[in-house]
């Protein structure tokens, strides 16, 4: 089952300026295991990265998808809640997911995750959106998998979104939905939809 992990990697970066500063920056990537994740981040900064550099410390990340804009470089997490019926049972459960999206602002993000979510059935709302320092997605890559004896490409799920949504990137198995007790959903911020909507 495949998942995704924040792996950060230091090394010495050469600035703008022409000087040289040691620093540490977290990539976001597709893989099976820790250790899959730890030969890709290799595999990928290998070509980019001049020198060494160091793996600092590797996370499984749970998100429900990914849409990538071209437009964009910067990435912010987003929270969505909505409310599910249980099977065989009229109560109702309250459910978390998390995505990502690029967008150049917080405004910008909380429009695409709108769109990119209009076809759901149900109402949700966006609770939060939270910048990520993520610098770079790795999303599952098919000679990749060969290379390192992963597996194969066809169990990983790549979706072209509609035209001028981006691109949705999804894991076999990260598609992890998260219950919400009460007393946590009570404490949910939904200020930011109500900020928004009064820009609008």
């Amino acid at each position: 089952m495949n998942n995704w992990f924040t792996v950060k990697v230091k090394y010495t970066k050469q600035l703008e300026n022409g000087t040289f500063k040691r620093v540490s920056e977290p990539y976001l990537l597709s893989a099976l295991t820790f250790t899959d994740a730890e030969a890709r981040i290799y595999e990928e900064l290998g070509a980019i990265i001049r020198g060494e550099f160091d793996v600092v410390s590797i996370s499984r990340t749970e998100l429900h998808d990914i849409f990538a804009y071209d437009d964009a470089s910067t990435w912010w997490k987003c929270k969505v809640t909505y409310e599910s019926a249980e099977h065989d049972s009229e109560k109702t459960k309250k459910v978390s997911q998390t995505f990502l999206v690029s967008a150049e602002t917080a405004k910008e993000a909380y429009e695409r995750i709108q769109e990119s979510l209009s076809t759901l059935m149900v109402d949700f709302n966006i609770p939060s959106i939270i910048f990520s320092p993520i610098v770079d997605i790795f999303p599952p890559s098919e000679n990749l998998d060969r290379e390192i004896s992963r597996r194969p490409a066809e169990d990983f799920e790549l979706e072209q979104a509609s035209p001028g949504k981006g691109v949705v990137f999804s894991a076999a198995g990260s598609d992890v939905d998260e219950e919400i007790e009460e007393e946590e959903a009570d404490e949910v911020d939904s200020d930011i939809e109500d900020e928004y909507a009064d820009e609008e």
